[in-house]
């Protein structure tokens, strides 16, 4: 529990320093499959609504378009480099050719609606657009 509970503290200082612009950091990290606790950031916007350090809608504002940032950078770099990596190296991921060609028609016919659906798990959404992004 300790590590979880360092990126919690470091989590928690950077928004305390930075206010808003942290949270719009710390949520694009968090999309782009960098472990940052989306729970605490958008937790402590609220806070700082709540103290009237922002307004309610700069706070939802800053976490939806570092979701969006986030989510872009991850899909790109699985669109753009993911599908190479894992033809080099997959095999360390058990991703073999034949994997990776029913990854593509399973994304192909349910693609949309995982998307749609995962992005409403936890942990789950952190990753979604990686995968989304190599098929």
């Amino acid at each position: 529990m300790g590590l979880v509970n360092h990126i919690i503290e470091i989590t928690l200082d950077t928004l305390r320093t930075y206010g808003v612009p942290a949270v719009f950091f710390l949520m694009v990290l968090e999309s782009a499959c960098i472990p940052a606790p989306s729970e605490v950031i958008m937790l402590f916007g609220g806070y700082l609504v709540s103290q009237g350090d922002a307004s309610f809608a700069t706070v939802v504002s800053a976490g939806v378009l570092g979701n969006v940032v986030g989510s872009l950078i991850a899909w790109s770099v699985g669109a753009y480099g993911g599908r190479v990596y894992l033809e080099r190296h997959g095999k360390w991921l058990h991703a073999t050719p034949a994997n990776l060609e029913r990854a593509d028609r399973w994304f192909e016919q349910r693609g949309h609606r995982a998307v749609f659906f995962s992005r409403m798990l936890p942990v789950v959404r952190t990753f979604i657009s990686l995968p989304a992004g190599v098929s």
